[in-house]
């Protein structure tokens, strides 16, 4: 309880902050004055005075660092030292009531690593003497066989020896489509296998894996962010010296000890160090409304800064699930409706994102399910219905050739598909193509406007994804981003960011995976989708767009430039407000407690400037 009073821990002083404002009323009001033994001024001075000073004098005698808490201290000191028992506790209960703004915008500290080490497998089934044994994943060695079933997450970095199926890899590359896995082909620690069991050999040892140096990375990240420096801090050495001169000048001038006191009073920094926290509150508190949470005052300065933005493609422009994005007859007497719906009843009762969104677009057109015989799954290939005694196949023109399913006249309108990054899937009828189904990430409606928005306010834009060129290219085109990069791991996105990051033109990443937390926390400053976001990209982000409304962004940075103009503003008028002060305190006008009230004239101003913020709309 004592230390926490001393370091200014929030619980604490907002209880020091309460009692020392009633005991400053009855102290001004006098009610108590003949009561009670000494002035009830002193509850203040000692709940939110001695913190100050414990903080002043440490910093100077162990951290050799003279900040603002010092200047305020010799006010107090000088006060009390004069009978000015008001003052002194007037002075000290500002300087707390800035320090809880500052706790209060400060944020939580990040989760993100602790978020990454949570899904880091733990177990691995390993296949030793023939038998299949379940281990520490630690214990797998390099070379080992492994067992992994559906549903499993694969525990290390690895190639497939036997089986196929499909893996969920957003984790890694944020690609929204599964993708089917054969022998030979490469697997990664930490995505999930979604259909059947497969044998694979150890690449690598745990602590080795593609999610562990996901892990490794995101600390270094996070220790080389350095933390914001308030003005007030930065300009203290300044601050004090010119303090001292002119209480010193005062006295050696006028003769008399009481104006010198006045002037430390006035010169004290209450309005200069509310002048920040206020205006950051205020931007916090407005963003908010509109559904955006900015994570700090530190976050906040950062966000002003930004000139560029890099996307992430699957969930932040996109919605992040496949939809059916055109349906295509080769066979006259079939048409697009019709294959459609046989495609739909093979596959309504596949658990394969691309079957389920095929079977949701059939019924937003008004489709009807119809009983289905002989319902077979090939993982990672396709599947096979029988309807009104006729076979359907529906899946990848690798399942269609395994068939022997003739592929004749299909690859003009697939070949052109595919390059606007779409996902085929094939639709035959007794072993004969009739048709094919294109499916693609759905578009946000709202991203192009948003990006031309962000444009005409001087940010430009650049795409980071993990699918494919096709898909990215095409994907750019279409919301005007020039500036593509395709086929990108984790790693990849954040040597990205990291070359950019620190220049003249600050970065901003946005995204929503597992597989975007690197370049979150590399970039200038980060933003994460909130609704469909992972709590890793949420935790490793600056700021969140709880309803995932990327149309706000726009809104968002001019409200950021806004504040920090507000700051700029009201530290110019509170040093003002106090060199007015400090004239009139060494003529002889102001009196402590007269000068204490004039300049908390300054922290008047500051938090009513700084509350017009929260009127700012976005129209």
């Amino acid at each position: 309880m004592l230390k926490n009073w001393l370091e200014n821990e929030a619980k604490e002083t907002l209880f020091c902050a309460v009692v020392s404002v009633i005991c400053l009323v009855l102290s001004i009001s006098g009610i108590l004055k003949d009561a009670l033994p000494v002035d009830t001024a002193w509850a203040a001075i000692v709940l939110c005075g001695i913190p100050i000073l414990t903080g002043a004098f440490k910093g100077v005698l162990f951290e050799h660092d003279i900040k603002a808490d010092l200047l305020v201290s010799l006010a107090l000191i000088a006060s009390v030292a004069t009978g000015e028992y008001f003052a002194a506790g007037e002075v000290a209960l500002i300087m707390q009531i800035g320090s809880l703004l500052e706790d209060y915008t400060s944020g939580k500290a990040r989760e993100s690593i602790e978020k990454l080490i949570k899904i880091t497998p733990q177990k691995a089934r390993v296949i030793r003497g023939g038998q299949t044994k379940e281990v520490a994943v630690e214990e797998v060695k390099v070379g080992e066989l492994l067992s992994v079933i559906a549903g499993e997450t694969i525990p290390v970095d690895g190639t497939i020896l036997e089986g196929e199926t499909t893996i969920d890899q957003s984790v890694m590359t944020g690609e929204s489509i599964p993708v089917d896995k054969k022998e030979g082909d490469k697997v990664f620690s930490g995505t999930l296998n979604q259909y059947g069991t497969f044998t694979m050999r150890a690449d690598s040892l745990s602590a080795d894996s593609s999610l562990q140096r996901m892990v490794k990375l995101a600390e270094e990240a996070e220790e080389n962010k350095a933390p914001i420096v308030t003005a007030a801090d930065r300009w203290a050495t300044g601050l004090v010296v010119i303090a001292l001169s002119c209480a010193a000048l005062t006295w050696i001038i006028t003769g008399e000890f009481i104006r010198a006191v006045t002037v430390l009073v006035v010169f004290c920094p209450c309005a200069f160090i509310l002048a920040t926290p206020t205006a950051v509150l205020a931007g916090i508190g407005n963003a908010a409304k509109y559904g955006i949470i900015v994570r700090s005052g530190d976050a906040l300065e950062r966000l002003s800064r930004i000139k560029k933005i890099a996307f992430d493609k699957t969930g932040t422009l996109t919605h992040g699930k496949p939809g059916v994005s055109g349906v295509y007859s080769v066979d006259e007497q079939y048409s697009e409706n019709e294959i459609l719906r046989l495609t739909a009843l093979a596959e309504q009762r596949s658990e394969h994102p691309l079957g389920k969104a095929i079977v949701e677009y059939f019924r937003q057109n008004g489709g009807k399910e119809e009983p289905v015989e002989d319902f077979r799954v090939l993982p990672g290939q396709g599947i096979s219905a029988v309807l009104d005694g006729k076979r359907i196949l529906a899946g990848k023109k690798d399942f269609m050739s395994a068939q022997k399913t003739a592929l004749k006249d299909t690859e003009d309108i697939s070949g052109a598909l595919m390059e606007t990054g779409a996902t085929i899937v094939y639709v035959a009828l007794d072993n004969k193509v009739i048709g094919m189904i294109a499916l693609k990430d759905t578009l946000r409606a709202d991203a192009a406007e948003t990006i031309e928005k962000l444009k005409a306010v001087g940010i430009g834009a650049m795409l980071l994804t993990g699918d494919n060129l096709a898909a990215a290219e095409s994907l750019g085109k279409a919301v005007g981003i020039g500036d593509v990069r395709a086929g990108l791991l984790p790693e990849d996105k954040m040597n990205i960011i990291k070359e950019q990051a620190g220049g003249k033109e600050a970065i901003c990443m946005i995204g929503d995976g597992v597989n975007d937390a690197l370049a979150l926390t590399a970039a200038d400053a980060g933003i994460a989708m909130g609704g469909i976001g992972s709590d890793i990209a949420i935790e490793s982000a600056d700021a969140v767009l709880v309803s995932d409304e990327i149309r706000r962004l726009p809104y968002l940075f001019r409200l950021m430039r806004r504040v920090m103009t507000k700051v700029k503003i009201n530290i110019i008028a509170s040093l003002i407000i106090n060199l007015s002060a400090v004239i009139l305190s060494a003529a002889g006008i102001l009196t402590p407690v007269t000068g204490a009230l004039w300049h908390n004239c300054g922290s008047v101003f500051v938090v009513v400037n700084a509350a017009l913020l929260l009127r700012m709309k976005d129209d």
